[in-house]
């Protein structure tokens, strides 16, 4: 579904991504780990079109995304900080995104809107709302347009425990409907239940991409977050 070949990137003398080929198909929950400078925001970006390579391409279904802007309809987004305009009420946020993506005979996804209870928050303005309700708006968002993909940056930052559980069984329910979920978090204890595949990164370099059986049976770890400092060990000697 997503597959990047050979993608560098640089920002002056910086390299954020050196050569980096992933495969991402649909009905896998991937989780993009790696320090902070890592590459990971980078490599999100490049995949949403945000970001440019230097080198390498990526394709979305077999098109480059340089010559097909339209792929990004199929994909659901969640920033780890969402940036809303100041004076907008939670309704209408909603509605201007359905006036934006504007798709006929669309399905709307409007589970987490109900789920958060954010359809009780509707007249709220979005400068009022605390961290953790600003993320549940843009998690209503990333589900909103039923996406075949979704990429989740730091989703559960803020959220509280309840939130929490809610948003990581609605992961796992798109993922069994065979949607593609690209997931980062600094919190691996959250993503035991969820991801199937781990790409870790450092420094721009794509360190590896395992399946989490694999993963557990190289390091001997049960845990995501003891197996990979295991292999943080091992890379940095």
């Amino acid at each position: 579904m997503i597959i990047a070949s050979n993608v560098s990137k640089k920002f002056g003398k910086l390299t954020a991504l050196d050569n980096v080929s992933v495969t991402c198909n649909k009905g896998e929950c991937i989780a993009l780990i790696g320090p902070n400078g890592s590459g990971k925001t980078t490599l999100i970006k490049s995949i949403l079109g945000m970001v440019v390579c230097n080198s390498g391409f990526i394709t979305f279904n077999e098109k480059n995304i340089l010559h097909d802007w339209q792929y990004r309809a199929h994909i659901g987004y969640m920033p780890q900080i969402g940036r809303y305009p100041d004076n907008m009420t939670i309704g209408q946020m909603l509605e201007m995104m359905k006036d934006i993506r504007h798709q006929k005979n669309a399905v709307l996804d409007e589970d987490l809107v109900q789920q958060f209870k954010l359809n009780e928050l509707l007249h709220k303005r979005m400068r009022t709302l605390s961290g953790g309700t600003r993320q549940k708006v843009s998690a209503a968002l990333a589900f909103l347009f039923n996406p075949d993909v979704l990429i989740l940056d730091e989703p559960t930052a803020g959220l509280d425990p309840v939130a929490t559980e809610i948003l990581k069984d609605k992961i796992i329910a798109e993922k069994q409907k065979g949607k593609l979920v690209l997931i980062t978090s600094h919190i691996l204890s959250e993503l035991d239940d969820l991801v199937t595949q781990v790409i870790y990164m450092q420094d721009g370099v794509l360190q590896f991409h395992k399946t989490i059986e694999d993963l557990r049976k190289d390091t001997g770890q049960e845990k995501l977050s003891k197996a990979i400092a295991s292999v943080m060990v091992k890379i940095n000697g």
